[in-house]
């Protein structure tokens, strides 16, 4: 009898500050490692993002934070595909310097890595993004012309007939200098990723296709000492890279269930910061036959242990120790019977 293949997600919230993967693609060994152990795994790209630096694996699926929320709820599945056709948005708002600058990074993934980037368009109007911090610490941010950003896309899937878009809206640059300067060194919380979330969840709404978002700064001064977690994004004058080569083989959407898609009752397991359990896909996910792991040491602002929610997690300390209840899941082994000290059922029952 052929085994079921073993699938398994990897959340990590986007803007919560998380110890691994708030930062510039500092979760990728998490991801690189689990998908070692797993037939396939389903991440977001706030995992796999690094700026200039990316790694994919054929049995990664990309999937933007929107649309997991819906494959979580069983209401959408996921189909891989070979290829995907990407037509990238601007944002009328970047400079002209600052526009051929990811132009020429779009042109070079297209040359060296072969990835089908067919077209671009310029958004009718600034995007005029706004960043915010919640009072949890998280950040949020909102746009100040969505339509234009639809029209962007609608243009590219009309004309273009791309199933795929990256999007590039100009940042402020001036945020809060003590937020950056924190972010830069390890201990504060990507004041960025909040917007580049709604910017990204407003397409896949409407789309329904892979998206994701890559902002458009002006590039920082040097400085020695920031934190090695920080530092992929000081190789270049874009972030667009990682966006491009993750959009590349994204799983399309689907409303059928065929021998070939994906869907929530298939994951076998959910590995989550062990504070930050209230999102919506962590929720549905509770709600079927998926194992769920806390890992308590990738801490963020948050704190929504699912205890809280009543929800059945195994805590561990650790990635490490989450790949390890993974493996033994899969072999279909109880985790607990590696553990020395293994109760008397009579005991369990009482």
């Amino acid at each position: 009898m052929t085994q079921k293949p073993y699938s398994a997600v990897l959340i990590i919230p986007t803007g919560i500050g998380a110890s691994i993967g708030g930062y510039a693609g500092d979760a990728l060994p998490v991801a690189r490692a689990m998908a070692q152990i797993c037939d396939r795994l389903i991440t977001h790209p706030n995992v796999m993002n690094g700026a200039s630096l990316y790694w994919s694996h054929n049995n990664i699926d990309y999937v933007e934070g929107y649309a997991l929320d819906k494959f979580a709820a069983g209401e959408w599945g996921l189909e891989s595909v070979t290829q995907n056709k990407i037509g990238l948005i601007l944002d009328k708002g970047i400079e002209t310097e600052l526009r051929y600058r990811h132009l020429q990074a779009t042109d070079a993934v297209r040359t060296t890595l072969g990835i089908n980037v067919s077209d671009y368009t310029i958004t009718d109007h600034p995007l005029n993004v706004e960043l915010r911090i919640a009072e949890s610490g998280a950040s949020w941010g909102t746009i100040g012309n969505p339509d234009s950003l639809l029209r962007a896309g609608e243009k590219l899937l009309k004309q273009a007939k791309v199933n795929a878009l990256a999007v590039v809206a100009r940042f402020p640059d001036d945020t809060d200098t003590k937020a950056l300067q924190d972010y830069r060194y390890g201990n504060g919380v990507d004041v960025l990723a909040g917007a580049e979330a709604v910017i990204s969840h407003l397409l896949v709404r409407e789309f329904q296709i892979p998206c994701a978002h890559a902002p458009a700064l002006s590039p920082l001064p040097l400085d020695i000492s920031i934190s090695p977690r920080a530092t992929a994004e000081e190789l270049g004058y874009t972030f667009l890279p990682c966006v491009l080569v993750g959009l590349s083989k994204a799983p399309q959407f689907t409303l059928k269930k065929n021998y070939h898609s994906l869907w929530a009752e298939d994951v076998d397991s959910l590995v989550i910061p062990a504070n930050a359990c209230g999102g919506s896909a962590m929720l549905s996910f509770s709600a079927l036959n998926t194992q769920i792991i806390a890992v308590e040491n990738n801490e963020t602002v948050l704190n929504i242990p699912p205890e809280f929610l009543g929800i059945k997690a195994i805590k561990v300390k650790s990635y490490l120790e989450a790949l390890g209840v993974i493996i033994t899941h899969r072999a279909g082994i109880r985790y607990e019977a590696l553990n020395p000290q293994i109760k008397p059922l009579y005991q369990i029952k009482n």
